[in-house]
């Protein structure tokens, strides 16, 4: 039977955040930014394991799984990370070979996406579990699109139509994903590296609240979603 794992990049130092630790393990309403990508992770049924890949010599990672001991049966952590997210994530599914079958799927998620939810994950797998290539989330770009120039001038107006920006998890087959991670090429996503073997990835529509964490104003605002999320949670039933 095939069966859905996630994989976790997690070995970034979080440079442009500026905040002396990586920013997967900085607090967010309560706990590190990594938590609550677990916390969900483990909350979705069809997820069988996930597999998180740090880098050699990161000191957080056992103190988070540890604080969160429920977890720990549902994880497996490996420290090979590499320089790039691509080395990284080649490096997690090498170290998944003989563990998983090559017709399973890998749901790669960024470790500094916080705002995923279980309905976002059911609704991907529903949408790429018989799909023959697999997909993203993914928004479709709604703000006008300018393209600058060198001095920093907008030259031109980008037709946005069949424009989307890419968020994560990306989901493909393990053996279809290594191969295009094989690939001699620089990628910024998986999705680019299936796209370069000539496949086309199948865009699931995402929501705004999956924002991924690169500046200190993301975290600001992963945190009023995150918050309102729990307020929403918490309000009374009315009566009808």
């Amino acid at each position: 039977m095939t069966a859905f794992h996630c994989l976790i990049p997690a070995a970034g130092i979080g440079a442009r955040m500026g905040a002396g630790q990586p920013k997967q393990y900085l607090n967010l309403a309560g706990k590190p930014v990594l938590r609550h990508v677990l916390d969900i992770v483990a909350a979705t049924p069809a997820i069988a394991h996930t597999w998180v890949v740090v880098g050699a010599g990161d000191a957080h990672i056992a103190g988070l799984v540890a604080a969160a001991p429920a977890l720990g049966p549902a994880i497996t952590t490996v420290d090979c990370g590499g320089a790039t997210r691509r080395d990284t994530v080649r490096n997690g599914l090498d170290a998944m070979h003989g563990r998983i079958n090559d017709d399973d799927w890998v749901l790669v998620h960024d470790a500094a996406r916080p705002g995923l939810t279980v309905a976002m994950l059911e609704a991907m797998i529903a949408a790429l579990r018989d799909d023959p290539v697999g997909g993203l989330l993914a928004l479709p770009l709604a703000d006008t699109i300018k393209r600058a120039g060198a001095d920093g001038r907008s030259c031109g107006t980008v037709a946005r139509d069949g424009l989307w920006a890419a968020q994560t998890p990306q989901m493909f087959r393990y053996s279809l994903l290594r191969r295009a991670l094989a690939q001699d090429a620089a990628f910024t996503d998986e999705a680019s590296a299936i796209e370069a073997l000539g496949l086309q990835p199948k865009l699931v529509p995402g929501d705004p609240r999956n924002l991924k964490i690169t500046l200190p104003a993301d975290l600001v605002l992963a945190g009023l979603y995150l918050n309102a999320a729990v307020s929403n949670d918490h309000q009374p039933e009315q009566d009808t």
